[in-house]
């Protein structure tokens, strides 16, 4: 599938990608962001497009939630746009990870698309499923064979990075794919069918804005113009809902009536909402990270449950709608 193309400053990237890191106290400018193609964080898109990101900000695009995860382990991105269950994990591998925004709760944006002959979830049996190593593609998977009532045994699971899938199913690779936006649409598009979605596992697949803590004492005024940018993106999708449509339909290679059914498979928390999500320590993000570890647990995705101490921080929000309208 055709990669999208970088976004404002790629000529820096090589710079601040191979340059030797500094101590985890030194200052890292700009602030290194990875992004990689999801509907939910198309805000950040929008807000490159209007030149409402601070020029301290480098967004980084990755392949996929994998290669984000890889880079940020790797101390190459100081912040990552991921997935909670992805934050638990690299927090598991030693990475001090802290979420300051929520993009989005995903509601049918994740989903298990299937070739027409596999008409219901029992027929995966001895069907080939695409999966991309990480967390996310493992959770969904663990939940579609508890709805599939099927041991892993009974289905062969084949390694495929998201940004492979499309031409996997058109190799004939794969049978099935957990996927997500906008994959998931092209994948319809060549006659797949949805038989399973982030609907049928509520309140579990969270997009946020991972920050390395070590990174953020010289990046603060950074990271709190890149969390403005995200909310100014966010007004003007929902107030100028078709232009950002059709914007959206660009960099996704997508149809705008193909961006509208996406933008439904998403929960897009406002402000008000972020700081519910994110606050202290009675944050609605704790009490959902908390059941998520347990079943990442469950799962064997974790060895051990997070213990969620500064799993996230409100600070960076912006103060009222005034900063970023």
């Amino acid at each position: 599938m055709k990669r999208r193309s970088l976004l404002e400053h790629v000529g820096q990237l090589g710079a601040a990608l191979t340059a030797p890191w500094l101590g985890a106290c030194a200052t890292v400018s700009p602030l290194t962001v990875g992004i990689h193609p999801w509907i939910g964080y198309e805000t950040l898109r929008l807000a490159s497009t209007f030149h409402r990101l601070s020029e301290s900000v480098l967004l980084y695009e990755t392949k996929d939630l994998s290669d984000s995860a890889a880079l940020m382990q790797a101390g190459k991105l100081d912040a990552a746009c991921t997935t909670l269950d992805e934050v638990l994990r690299l927090r598991a591998g030693g990475v001090p990870l802290t979420v300051a925004l929520v993009f989005d709760v995903s509601e049918g944006g994740d989903a298990v698309i299937a070739r027409p002959q596999v008409r219901n979830l029992s027929d995966l049996a001895r069907k080939r499923i695409g999966v991309e190593k990480g967390a996310l593609g493992f959770l969904m998977l663990g939940e579609l064979l508890k709805a599939c009532r099927l041991e892993r045994s009974a289905i062969t699971v084949v390694d495929v990075s998201t940004d492979r899938q499309l031409q996997a199913w058109r190799n004939g690779e794969i049978d099935a794919a957990i996927t997500y936006e906008p994959v998931a649409t092209l994948l319809q598009r060549e006659g797949g069918v949805r038989l399973f979605d982030s609907r049928q596992v509520p309140d579990t697949i969270f997009d946020v804005l991972a920050v390395r803590t070590d990174r953020v004492a010289g990046n603060a005024a950074a990271l709190r113009a890149l969390v403005r940018g995200h909310f100014h993106g966010l007004s003007h999708l929902n107030r100028h809902r078709e232009d950002a449509t059709y914007r959206i339909a660009t960099t996704q290679g997508i149809s705008p009536a193909e961006v509208r059914q996406a933008i439904r498979g998403v929960r897009l928390p406002s402000l008000e909402a972020n700081r519910e999500y994110l606050s202290g320590k009675t944050g609605r993000l704790l009490t959902v990270a908390q059941s998520l570890s347990a079943m990442m647990v469950r799962e064997r995705l974790l060895a051990h449950e997070d213990p969620l101490a500064n799993l996230s921080n409100d600070t960076w929000l912006p103060l009222d709608d005034g900063e970023w309208a």
